[in-house]
């Protein structure tokens, strides 16, 4: 549900008083805990590192990210991987390729050399 526009947009005032007559380069990154702060078109070149529950996730603001929120850059929730016997699979056969290909290659640059020093 978005925020009725009679009241504006909702960004954390120590985020703009942290800013305040800095440039982006000299600023570093700058903590906070305000995920619900929407990206004010001054916050553009910062880095934030936003709070995850953890730990604090380097978000550089640019121009595109203007009008969202900063909690959705930081996500909370660790992606690892789909399981089941088919993925376990396609692992295995990936792997496999991998390490043929890597023996082409290695095979291939052995005939190059061999044959230059013969």
């Amino acid at each position: 549900m978005t925020r009725s526009t009679k009241k504006g947009p909702y960004v954390y005032e120590k985020l703009l008083l942290k800013i305040a007559g800095k440039k982006t380069s000299e600023a570093g990154v700058i903590k906070t805990w305000a995920r619900d702060s929407q990206i004010a078109p001054e916050m553009v070149g910062f880095t934030f590192g936003v709070h995850n529950g953890r730990e604090h996730v380097p978000v550089l603001v640019t121009e595109d990210m203007v009008g969202h929120r900063l909690g959705e850059f930081s996500l909370t929730r660790k992606f690892i991987r789909h399981g089941g016997k088919m993925q376990k699979e396609m692992e295995t056969k990936a792997k496999e390729s991998e390490i043929a290909s890597a023996q082409a290659a290695k095979a291939a640059a052995d005939a190059k050399t061999g044959g230059a020093k013969k």
